[in-house]
């Protein structure tokens, strides 16, 4: 079974490394004695599920969560069963992994319209005949 990102990528369950940990914060009695908490790893450079412009622009994405070794690791605790937050790692990774696949759109130049070149030349010369009048009468030299 595999994890599904968007229509054309999926990530094969070799590539996804589960590993459960013992939660912080609230949870009661069994925060001490259940490991409910789940460190999700994804090496992103050695992936063969991701082509290579979604994997350079994942690891822009990830951001601190990425490690020297372009290792994702998304940590969930956020609900109390291990089934839960599970789930909500193979979700996170999977809208990362969406939101990288899809490539920016590039940059057109523009050029300036004759009216707005008009106007900033006009706001300037006002501005400058502002400044001329505040001279006092000794400055005209």
């Amino acid at each position: 079974m595999a994890l599904v990102c968007t229509p054309q990528i999926e990530i094969d369950e070799s590539e996804i490394e589960e590993t459960f940990v013992r939660a912080s914060g609230p949870g009661g009695q069994n925060v001490n004695k259940l490991s409910t908490a789940v460190q999700l790893r994804f090496d992103v450079r050695r992936s063969r599920s991701l082509p290579d412009a979604v994997a350079v622009r994942l690891m822009r994405l990830a951001g601190r969560r990425l490690t020297g070794e372009g290792v994702l690791v998304i940590n969930a605790q956020r609900f109390r069963t291990q089934e839960r937050n599970r789930a909500d790692a193979r979700e996170r990774l999977a809208a990362l992994v969406a939101e990288a696949a899809v490539p920016p759109t590039p940059r057109r130049p523009t050029r300036p319209t004759l009216a707005s070149k008009t106007r900033r030349l006009e706001s300037k010369s006002r501005r400058g005949s502002i400044k001329r009048l505040r001279g006092g009468p000794g400055d005209s030299e």
